[in-house]
């Protein structure tokens, strides 16, 4: 349906007991006709059955949890409902939602709002609407509870984890295209032949052989012994009666930890005596993620705080001090009380921006404060600190602290020497020290383990300290700019399979071993040959922009298919439009920075490049397509 005739449809969900009613919802991945992003759209009008309040009445109300609402100056409740919408799409995490746009007709209003992920975007909207509706009876409601639920749903997305937002809205801001391969379950980044696919910090660009060798943690150790890294001393076991030896040969204090695990699942630190070891060894099987086979580490215990050393392309970019999660008393609180409260804190939400994570009460913690002759019911007196773990894992509560600026040079280097012998984008060197800013030559500094998909928010967005953009940093490694993140993109608002297979076949006269993906309503090609691909037309798109030998895309938005399901890309060098519809001359508001816009009005051919606009009138044996044809071959 065009943009202009919106107001034609009536609202549908409305109850008799509501003041408004929001309806005709369409979700647009990419670019379409109403924002230049992607986006959920919907209408919003009065039911007729109930007067809504003044518009101030609703700015009150939500202006405490929103104070930009009051400062926007919103002119009509539709505008109001707008900004609000997208306000609540951001769920309280800073996500990078900043556009919106709404039309009124007839008193029926279009809203767009700026959208990441389908599923939080509609709940955000029903969010809103619930709560206007609350508004409008002077009924409470509870935003928060909302956002909390729609947090919930956000984390568990595709695009919820720390680490994978933060490239995504890395690659935004560089003008990297970025978007998700349900079939493959990865990350793409960029086009084409320019593309990266990957899943996290793992990239296809990692040799797979050296990232499964750093899960093998018995394995690695063994290989950095031999390189002459500094290593605590330790076996590998799987019985408790192999455990006992392993540390009585080590000597205690000694640590354990299963083989094969992640983020400090299983591990336990500065284990004391045989009892403790019973735990620790019960714990670590519990942990191992092979059934299989039993495999713990036990190893010589190396007291110190514990850091991550992180390297990009084989160079150190950040350090991270970790610390075990604390409490501390207030002279009437109980520990579980304590830790209640410390897990309501903003900080912990425990979402992809949040720099801390949830206090998690295991048998482990309640273990620690056993040591500590303390339990979750007791009281700490006011100002008394408690640790609740030995292990300062960021996944059960630690605190993230900066250290990039005092590592010593010598550690930068050891740090380096590791990272160079992985082919891998990305390392996450553990270590045990006393103090990173003294050189591991002086002793009492160990490499714990490896991590070959490292996560990444503890550096941009420590509990303490100044951030470090490791998610530019990895991006660079593979584009030094959005440009080249990118291919040649020519479309078309109507071009047929005949025209298509013309404009391929003149191409590749003059350009033999280009790769060519091209779409039209009609038909797919790669090259000369025709694909049968399957989805809707931007999913075929999608799969034309997958292929990495992919050099140069065309492809046909009419304005049906924008109505439809948007564009799937973001810019193109070349929009050739001829005689385009309202939506049709959306596709020029995505134009690459040296991009060109070629329209036929009639017998007018229009050329504009650069602000300039070239007018010229077809001859009586020249054709449109001998026109674009030039256009095309120009930017190859």
């Amino acid at each position: 349906m065009s943009p202009d005739k919106f107001s034609d449809i009536t609202p549908v969900n409305a109850r008799k007991t509501d003041v408004f009613d929001v309806f005709d919802f369409k979700h647009y991945i990419g670019p379409n006709p109403y924002l230049e992003t992607g986006a959920i759209v919907f209408r919003f009008a009065l039911t007729g059955y109930k007067e809504p309040l003044p518009l101030e009445d609703y700015v009150a109300a939500i202006a405490p949890y929103y104070p930009t609402i009051r400062d926007a100056k919103p002119e009509s409740l539709a505008q109001l409902f707008a900004q609000t919408a997208l306000e609540v799409t951001k769920l309280d995490m800073g996500l990078h939602c900043q556009k919106w746009s709404f039309k009124t007709k007839d008193s029926i209003a279009l809203i767009a709002t700026e959208s990441i992920h389908e599923p939080t975007s509609y709940g955000a909207v029903y969010a809103v609407w619930d709560w206007f509706e609350s508004i409008s009876v002077d009924q409470p409601f509870n935003i928060q509870t909302q956002i909390q639920d729609l947090q919930t749903r956000f984390r568990r997305s595709v695009y919820g984890g720390p680490t994978v937002y933060a490239l995504l809205r890395s690659a935004r801001q560089k003008g990297i295209p970025a978007f998700y391969l349900s079939d493959e379950g990865l990350m793409q980044y960029g086009y084409g032949k320019n593309l990266v696919r990957g899943v996290a910090t793992t990239f296809d660009s990692d040799s797979h052989l050296d990232s499964d060798f750093t899960t093998r943690k018995d394995d690695c150790k063994a290989f950095l012994s031999t390189l002459g890294f500094p290593v605590p001393r330790g076996a590998i076991v799987s019985t408790f009666g192999e455990a006992v030896k392993a540390a009585y040969k080590v000597g205690y204090p000694v640590a354990v930890k299963p083989v094969v695990g992640h983020k400090g699942i299983g591990v336990t630190a500065d284990i004391q005596d045989e009892d403790e070891l019973q735990f620790a060894f019960d714990r670590a099987v519990e942990a191992h993620s092979d059934d299989r086979f039993i495999a713990v580490i036990v190893e010589q215990n190396i007291s110190g705080l514990d850091h991550r050393l992180l390297c990009i392309n084989g160079k150190f970019v950040a350090a991270t001090q970790r610390e075990s999660a604390s409490v501390t008393g207030d002279g009437r609180s109980t520990i579980a009380e304590l830790i209640d409260l410390e897990n309501t804190k903003p900080e912990r939400l425990d979402t992809p921006t949040s720099p801390l994570g949830k206090i998690i009460t295991d048998d482990s913690l309640k273990r620690f404060l056993q040591e500590q002759d303390l339990t979750l019911n007791d009281v700490l007196a006011s100002g008394r600190s408690v640790y609740l773990r030995k292990v300062a894992n960021l996944s059960s509560g630690g605190v993230s602290v900066d250290a990039t600026s005092i590592v010593h040079p010598d550690n930068i280097m050891l740090a380096q020497d590791v990272a160079q012998h992985f082919r891998l984008v990305c390392l996450g060197i553990d270590v045990l020290t006393s103090d990173i800013s003294r050189s591991w030559k002086e002793g009492n500094f160990g490499i714990i383990e490896i991590n070959s998909a490292p996560g990444v928010y503890m550096h941009l967005r420590p509990a303490v300290g100044e951030s470090v953009d490791v998610a530019s940093k990895i991006l660079e490694t593979f584009f030094t700019s959005g440009i080249n993140s990118r291919i040649p993109i020519v479309t078309f608002n109507d071009i047929t399979v005949k025209e298509l297979r013309e404009l391929v076949d003149h191409i590749l006269s003059q350009h033999p071993n280009l790769t060519i993906g091209a779409a039209c309503r009609n038909g797919v090609f790669v090259n000369r040959a025709e694909k049968s691909l399957s989805g809707d037309y931007n999913t075929k798109i999608q799969s034309l922009l997958r292929n990495p030998k992919l050099d140069l895309l065309i492809a046909e938005y009419d304005g049906t298919i924008l109505e439809r399901e948007g564009c799937f890309y973001d810019s193109s060098n070349i929009v050739i439009l001829d005689a385009p519809t309202e939506s049709e001359l959306t596709l020029t508001h995505q134009l690459a920075a040296d991009g060109r816009i070629v329209i036929k009005d009639g017998e007018t051919v229009s050329v504009r490049s650069e602000g300039l606009v070239e007018q010229s009138q077809l001859g009586a044996e020249e054709s449109f397509s001998r026109v674009y044809w030039k256009e095309v071959l120009a930017i190859l």
